[in-house]
């Protein structure tokens, strides 16, 4: 007489032979989440990094290069280079700190101009030089700076961009390259 027993089978467990498949879908399925979600964040910090707008810093550097040619109706205003480093005698820069901005890769420069001419000075032309801490050079930059200072004054210019500077420039050295008398 046989009770029955040997016919009952476990229905709460999964047969492995049946269902080879399935296990090894989820965890694809799984990586493949997880390698979606990291390329998004990988792509949302280089989309960070880049700068909005190629005009933006472009304009702003380029001005340093770009130099109107005298016409007829004007007349130069430093005929003699003399004459020019004469008028940069009574310019001088009397107190500057940088930092970095637009996530460590531009320089931001704050200066305070004094004029002691006896006239108006405009479109100042300032040059750093950037180091290292061990005061090795690492690069040069320029900028022009569209403003004007009254004769016998200073003036503070705040977070000036000057350019693109190195990862590994600690020290900033700015001085007044030329300037133009304004009329």
């Amino acid at each position: 007489m046989t009770t029955g027993s040997d016919r009952i089978e476990s229905t709460g467990l999964v047969r492995r032979d049946v269902f080879p498949a399935r296990p090894q879908a989820i965890v694809l399925f799984k990586r493949a989440i997880l390698g979606i979600a990291s390329a998004l964040l990988v792509g949302g910090g280089v989309w960070l990094l880049v700068p909005t707008s190629q005009s933006n810093g472009s304009e702003q550097l380029s001005l340093a290069a770009v130099e109107p040619e005298p016409s007829a109706a004007q007349t130069p205003v430093a005929a003699t280079p003399a004459a020019e480093a004469a008028e940069l005698d009574r310019m001088r820069i009397s107190s500057q700190t940088w930092r970095r901005g637009g996530l460590g890769s531009r320089a931001l420069v704050t200066f305070t101009l004094r004029n002691d001419n006896d006239y108006a000075v405009r479109d100042i032309e300032l040059s750093c030089a950037f180091s290292r801490r061990d005061g090795s050079h690492l690069t040069d930059r320029t900028r022009l700076v569209p403003e004007t200072v009254k004769m016998k004054s200073r003036k503070t210019f705040a977070k000036v961009q000057v350019g693109f500077v190195n990862v590994n420039a600690d020290k900033a050295r700015c001085s007044v390259v030329s300037a133009q008398r304004a009329e």
